[in-house]
């Protein structure tokens, strides 16, 4: 069965990654950090930013960028999340039942090393938007992109009603 994953490479703002593992957590997406870290993760403000969630993310930590590429088999679909692609995160297809989609992020200041995604630009994959800004943030970016994932693969699991005791829609 399909399993999500977003890797963060050498995430530094303790924020995005908090916020991200929230997504996380709410997906049922594994997270993969790839260090060094630019904090720790017990650090004050991931735990604001996610600490109700932290608990309930499937996180793995990986040493580093070749650690972590040794750990991918061949169901695995790694894409790599960047500005400088023309291929667009809508033009893919994360249906395949029987793969495991890995969605890479880069260091919030420099992205993903120049050579690794020259390796592998036929897995790059872009957020169309204008001329403007420098990037969209991070945690914004792996929320659009995660849901694009789910959104394909009919939610998998995820509940698509919830009733709370205090519904505010309910009677």
């Amino acid at each position: 069965m399909t399993q999500n994953h977003i890797v963060l490479y050498e995430p530094l703002i303790p924020a995005n990654t908090g916020n991200i593992a929230r997504t996380a957590a709410g997906t049922k997406t594994s997270l993969h950090l790839i260090e060094p870290l630019g904090f720790k993760t017990d650090d004050k403000h991931l735990k604001r930013a996610g600490l109700d969630y932290w608990n309930d993310v499937d996180i793995h930590y990986h040493k580093n960028l070749e650690a972590f590429m040794q750990t991918l088999n061949e169901n695995d679909e790694l894409f790599l999340i960047t500005k400088f692609s023309s291929k667009t995160y809508a033009d893919v297809s994360y249906q395949d039942p029987d793969k495991n989609y890995y969605f890479m992020f880069g260091k919030e200041t420099t992205g993903l090393p120049e050579d690794f995604m020259k390796e592998h630009e036929d897995k790059a994959l872009r957020i169309p938007m204008t001329d403007k800004i420098r990037a969209l943030n991070l945690s914004n970016t792996a929320a659009i992109i995660i849901y694009e994932a789910l959104r394909q693969q009919n939610f998998l699991d995820l509940k698509r009603e919830l009733h709370y005791e205090h519904d505010k829609l309910k009677d």
